[in-house]
């Protein structure tokens, strides 16, 4: 772990940007409330921002329910200037996901694999379900309890990235919750967890039903219509809970190119590297062992040629031989 100090002497004096992935999660907006609470401890003054949209409904309902500001790289474009300070938190910069704001990357906290290497003055990266937990222990380490608000956040976060404690757990995501649930609100938590699911996202799910096709042990689906991110995850997530499949692939066509979503409950197949080989040349991704993301952007979908669901089915089956193999 990282001296938290060292992060707070470079922002101390200047208003910092806490920038998440381009769609935040629960995680991502859990860990950049956080980092805004315990910053705001030691007298630093910060925005949240993002590029994309809020398109999780999971999302949507946590900023309402701890009152969490998020402003929109469109709304700050005009304002940003190239020495602002900016703490890319749940993502790293060149990782696909995160646009390159103007301003100064002084710092990265993040739970993903690092699949290009960029320097920062402050850097923590470390392998954990939740970046949220990172969070959580550096108020931890430093003795200063969260607010109510900010410790049902972290925990939300932990337990939806887990996908609740079932995916990609560690040590330290068991201990934080065990120091983050007695700080937190549980009525909170149960309003937060229910009725996460849209009578809209129905459709999706039918063509995700309608579309599969299993490939030994792997599922492959195509949604023709475009989809939130965290809808394509959340379908990516559903396949694998059929008991036939170990990987699932889901791939939705929208405006902007094609989205991919992979995961994995096999050992010996990285989400994030199956993906990434699949789409080398084409497009982009990467991610965690169980679970990752990647996409084909529109410019790069004439290398797909003709039938492109068939190009990227091929592309995934050799790339899960390749590291399977391996």
């Amino acid at each position: 772990m990282e001296d938290f100090n060292r992060l707070v002497k470079l922002c101390q004096g200047k208003n910092v940007y806490i920038q998440t992935h381009n769609f935040p999660d629960p995680d991502a907006i859990a860990s950049a409330f956080g980092l805004q609470r315990l910053l705001a401890h030691f007298g630093v003054t910060s925005t949240l921002c993002y590029a994309g949209r809020i398109d999780k409904l999971s999302s949507s309902k946590m900023l309402t329910a701890f009152g969490i500001q998020m402003v929109s790289y469109e709304e700050l474009r005009e304002h940003m200037q190239e020495q602002d300070p900016i703490i890319c938190v749940d993502s790293q910069k060149n990782s696909g996901n995160i646009t390159d704001f103007v301003g100064d990357e002084i710092a990265c906290i993040d739970h993903h694999p690092t699949f290009v290497q960029t320097e920062y003055l402050y850097r923590d990266v470390r392998i954990t379900g939740a970046c949220a937990s990172l969070i959580a222990q550096y108020f931890q380490r430093l003795g200063m309890a969260p607010d109510v608000n900010a410790a049902t956040a972290l925990l939300y976060g932990i337990r939806m990235d887990t996908l609740q404690f079932s995916r990609g757990v560690t040590s330290l995501d068991i201990e934080m919750f065990s120091y983050l649930f007695p700080l937190s609100d549980t009525q909170k938590m149960l309003e937060l967890e229910r009725n996460n699911i849209e009578l809209t996202d129905l459709r999706a799910y039918s063509e995700a039903i309608n579309t599969i096709t299993l490939y030994d042990t792997m599922g492959f689906a195509s949604i023709p219509f475009p989809c939130p991110d965290g809808l394509i995850a959340a379908l990516s997530d559903f396949l694998l809970s059929l008991e036939e499949v170990l990987v699932s692939v889901v791939l939705c066509h929208r405006g902007d190119g094609i989205k991919l979503s992979v995961r994995s409950e096999v050992p010996q197949v990285h989400a994030g590297y199956l993906i990434r080989d699949a789409l080398t040349g084409i497009g982009d991704g990467g991610g965690h062992q169980e679970m990752a993301g990647g996409m084909v952007r529109r410019e790069q979908e004439v290398l797909l040629g003709q039938y492109p669901d068939d190009i990227l089915r091929d592309r995934f089956l050799r790339a899960l031989e390749k590291n399977t193999c391996e």
